[in-house]
């Protein structure tokens, strides 16, 4: 599938105060990198090429991040949301900054919230499909969540339609029962997004511009609108909490592993396995139990760490061996023998074939 005329808007302009911490919450970390950057890199894997990211709290850093270490085949272009009246005058920011970027041929637009780093490119590509399939002008992806607290709905007509949908704060108790809720994650013509986000009003419990409310401007206009039910629920999860980012936590850490145990690595048990996601593992590498892999760190091919390991940003040598390591940024040579119980300060380096013995700490010599 090309993608050659899909753009995409990332909405990221949230203070997040249910986070309970000054960080902004797109730069809240799972496995080593800043959720929005886990939202660019999907984007990126999908082969949209052109996003603009909406920013409104903590907009410098949240830029500066991103401007960082974002995928170097992104572009990526800003739109500031200087009062945040809405996730439908977020998504009219953003769409106005990609009409000025002019990008060329762009008919469909991708939108979706930067608190949802565990979205796929496979469903993402999945959506694009059935609204491409279905020639429709608006694609919605929703999930059937057993409890749908802090969702909006998805109200169908009685031929089983999409008709609108409402938001939990402006929804009847017969609306609140209904499980299929709105994940934030749409494809929706260029065009049709433009004209619907202009008709907005803030006639609501909140006061705000809903971006769900194009669903029925759309509809009401004649407009084809379709919904793809995402296959698990937890894919498109918002992080809103800490502990909704400890769930997020865990699922990523689970699928990290799978991805690493199916290319050959040794992990018999994974689940004490803690791995970022900018680590990188040579071939037949041995992660034993309790090993935690942070940063930019290397483990070289047939190279056995744990159990009980925590390295940070630290080099491991081919058929190295290290038991029980607490490392930071050292260099650990090939076929060396570290551990068990030894500490290795920032810039230790342990050579070729050398063996630490029990209880060393770069602090001393070998």
């Amino acid at each position: 599938m090309s993608l050659r005329h899909t753009s995409a808007i990332v909405l990221a302009a949230g203070e997040g105060s249910r986070m309970r911490s000054s960080i902004a919450k797109p730069l809240h970390r799972l496995s080593g990198r800043p959720m929005i950057l886990h939202v660019l890199e999907t984007l990126f894997e999908l082969g949209v090429t052109q996003v603009v990211v909406v920013v409104g709290y903590q907009s410098e850093e949240v830029m500066r991040v991103i401007e960082l270490d974002h995928p170097r085949g992104l572009q990526v272009s800003f739109a500031l949301q200087a009062v945040r009246l809405g996730s439908g005058d977020a998504a009219a920011v953003g769409l106005a900054r990609l009409v000025a970027d002019d990008v060329v041929g762009a008919s469909d637009v991708v939108i979706l919230p930067g608190d949802t780093p565990l979205i796929t490119p496979k469903t993402l590509k999945r959506l694009i499909e059935t609204h491409r399939d279905r020639e429709a002008t608006a694609t919605l992806l929703t999930a059937v969540m057993e409890d749908p607290t802090g969702y909006g709905r998805v109200v169908r007509s009685a031929d089983g339609q999409i008709a609108r949908i409402t938001e939990q704060v402006d929804a009847t108790a017969i609306e609140r029962a209904v499980k299929e809720v709105c994940t934030s994650i749409y494809c929706i013509d260029q065009v049709a997004l433009n004209s619907s986000l202009r008709s907005l009003s803030p006639h609501n419990n909140q006061g705000e511009l809903y971006l769900t409310d194009v669903v029925e401007k759309l509809v009401s206009g004649g407009h084809r609108v379709e919904a793809l039910v995402v296959e698990e629920a937890s894919e498109v999860a918002g992080v809103n909490d800490p502990v909704q980012l400890a769930s997020a936590q865990e699922i990523l850490r689970s699928r990290i592993n799978a991805r690493w145990i199916s290319e050959g690595t040794v992990m018999p048990d994974p689940s004490s396995v803690d791995l970022d996601i900018t680590v990188t593992l040579g071939r037949q590498v041995t992660l034993l139990r309790g090993v935690i892999l942070r940063g930019t760190t290397v483990v070289g091919d047939n190279a056995v760490i744990g159990p009980d390991c925590h390295l940070v940003d630290t080099q491991v040598g081919e058929c190295a061996t290290v038991h029980s390591v607490e490392a930071d940024r050292a260099r650990i040579g090939r076929g060396a023998v570290v551990g068990p119980s030894c500490v290795l300060v920032p810039g230790s380096v342990i050579g070729d074939e050398e063996n630490s013995g029990p209880f060393f700490s770069s602090t001393t010599s070998l």
